[in-house]
């Protein structure tokens, strides 16, 4: 209590309010910044999204891939824990989760200061930027070899315009030999990364597409799958997809728990850079900004780490880059804890059990950048209750602009050069970009109008 009444005495001597706020304890207190902009998937070229919505040993897995090529190439082999029924195999809907990554993205937000000789006034202002006949997939029995495969088909069904297989094997050349026997276009090498799985008892989900259906959709897309079971094992295959690696590849999870936040457990876990105040001229270049912080600390950090992106309970935002999912769209991503209706509307969709709690969603944004060199292993993840808030959260301050001829306003114009400097020394540490550059934007790009009075003359000399 007398922390708080000695923060608020700060506030009503300086009416600098949410400097003040920013300055003092933004965990504690709300950030009173505004959304500006935003760091979402389709920065990077090469990401793939995932959604896991996961309590106890209960999880739907929803996998958006960023396939690139003729869809009739289409092939996702995906090693699961367990035996999938069709009735554990859904069509996903994308925009659910391009509303989880707008929520969760890593975001840029502006603060005005006010006029330092107005004793008792603060303001915000908000600036915004506009920002018939089904044809199955080709399925060749097989041939002169079928005893050698030593491959069980264990199910086989179709979702939307998926035709779907899941399989078992005992030897992974026997496997790959199987799939490319049976016309499925995979990458050289894959039966050394195969065996790992199949010594684990994993069986093969495989989805192919059937040209015919997709066509029905009148989707210019794959859609997601999504896909649920029990299983103890809380991980994502990531090896089968580095075959096709072609340089770097980019993986967002979006976890979501009624408990906390979630961690990769066979890998470090960190923040990616945050609460940083950067040059105002940034607006403009958020993306180029985001790109170029998040590959330094990538390389800074030994390439093998994921980042966490966001933390956050889903009731709330502060500040906000999208608004919450509502309980409909939560469930349609997944989240079977908050009732025991499906996602879909269809009652053969079986989901896990739902489980006594109270409703919560917490969401846990990781940011995963892989490649053949690095990640050996698949991802394992653990539940926790950490229930700490963390953003990926990037801070402009525009000075004030007016006359300010007060003391508390020259002693306010004195300070500004050196903010001014300190923000683009953070700016270069952050992306690497050569200073002296960042230094001559500013000064073209951040000199408020009018830029001619000679109070703004005065801080460039």
């Amino acid at each position: 209590m007398k922390y708080f009444q000695n923060w608020m005495r700060v506030i009503l001597n300086t009416a600098l309010a949410c400097l003040v706020v920013f300055a003092y304890s933004p965990a504690v207190f709300a950030f009173c910044g505004f959304y500006v902009s935003q760091a979402d998937a389709s920065l990077f070229n090469k990401a793939s999204q995932v959604v896991i919505a996961r309590d106890g040993k209960r999880t739907v897995l929803t996998m958006a891939n960023d396939y690139q090529g003729d869809v009739k190439d289409f092939a996702l082999v995906v090693p699961v824990p367990v035996l999938l029924k069709k009735e554990q195999v859904r069509i996903g809907e994308q925009k659910i989760i391009d509303r989880l990554d707008s929520f969760s993205a890593p975001r840029l937000v502006e603060y005005f200061d006010s006029d330092p000789c107005a004793r008792y006034e603060a303001y915000d202002r908000v600036m915004t930027t506009a920002g018939a006949t089904r044809s199955a997939a080709p399925l060749m029995e097989a041939k002169a070899r079928r005893d050698n495969y030593q491959v069980t088909i264990e199910a086989k069904f179709s979702v939307g315009e998926y035709d779907i297989l899941v399989l078992s094997a005992k030897e992974s050349d026997g496997l790959e030999a199987w799939l490319i026997d049976n016309d499925y276009k995979i990458p050289q090498g894959a039966k050394d990364l195969l065996q790992p799985y199949i010594r684990q008892n994993m069986k093969f989900f495989v989805a192919k597409v059937n040209i015919t259906e997709l066509n029905k959709t009148g989707s210019q897309v794959l859609r997601p799958l999504m896909m649920a079971y029990e299983s103890p094992k809380f991980m994502l295959p990531i090896r089968l997809g580095m075959l096709n690696a072609n340089g770097d590849q980019d993986l967002l999870v979006y976890i979501l728990s009624p408990k906390g936040r979630s961690e990769v457990a066979n890998y470090r876990t960190i923040k990616v850079p945050s609460d940083a105040d950067i040059p105002v001229y940034v607006k403009n270049e958020f993306g180029d900004f985001y790109k170029s912080m998040f590959q330094t600390s990538y390389t800074k950090e030994g390439r093998k780490v994921a980042f966490l992106e966001y933390a956050w309970d889903m009731s709330n935002c502060d500040p906000c880059s999208a608004e919450p999912l509502s309980q409909e769209e939560l469930r349609k991503a997944g989240v079977f804890w908050l009732n025991s209706s499906n996602p879909t509307g269809s009652s053969r969709w079986i989901l896990p059990r739902p489980s006594p709690n109270n409703g919560r969603v917490f969401i846990t944004r990781l940011h995963i950048r892989y490649n053949r060199d690095k990640f050996p292993e698949d991802l394992t993840f653990k539940e926790t209750s950490n229930q700490e808030l963390f953003q990926g959260r990037y801070v402009l301050r525009h000075a004030f602009t007016g006359e300010a001829n007060c003391d508390a306003g020259k002693e306010y114009r004195r300070s500004l050069r050196p903010r001014f400097e300190k923000e683009a020394q953070t700016l270069s540490k952050l992306t690497g970009w050569n200073i002296a550059d960042i230094r001559r934007k500013m000064n073209i790009s951040s000199l408020p109008d009018p830029v001619e009075t000679p109070f703004w003359q005065n801080i460039w000399k």
